[in-house]
């Protein structure tokens, strides 16, 4: 059985401090909320967040933090 991946303090603290700030994108919002989501438990992402996941990493524009929390979307995402 394999491990599973859980959000870390790095991620959960960029994860808050994206959701409360007003002028984050809805995607690096999401993928926030979606890592927090994850933290200390063993959910997965969904396939439809992985893809915004992936998405965001692909874009030349997006942010450290939004690259952080795709980043960590991604490890989560189910193998199969």
């Amino acid at each position: 059985m394999s491990k599973r991946e859980q959000s870390g303090s790095k991620v959960t603290k960029t994860a808050s401090t994206v959701l409360r700030d007003s002028g984050a994108s809805k995607t690096a919002k999401s993928l926030a909320g979606s890592a927090l989501a994850q933290a200390g438990t063993s959910k997965q992402s969904s396939r439809a967040t992985a893809s915004t996941a992936a998405k965001a990493l692909n874009d030349g524009r997006t942010s450290a933090s939004t690259r952080t929390l795709a980043g960590s979307v991604l490890t989560q995402k189910s193998k199969k």
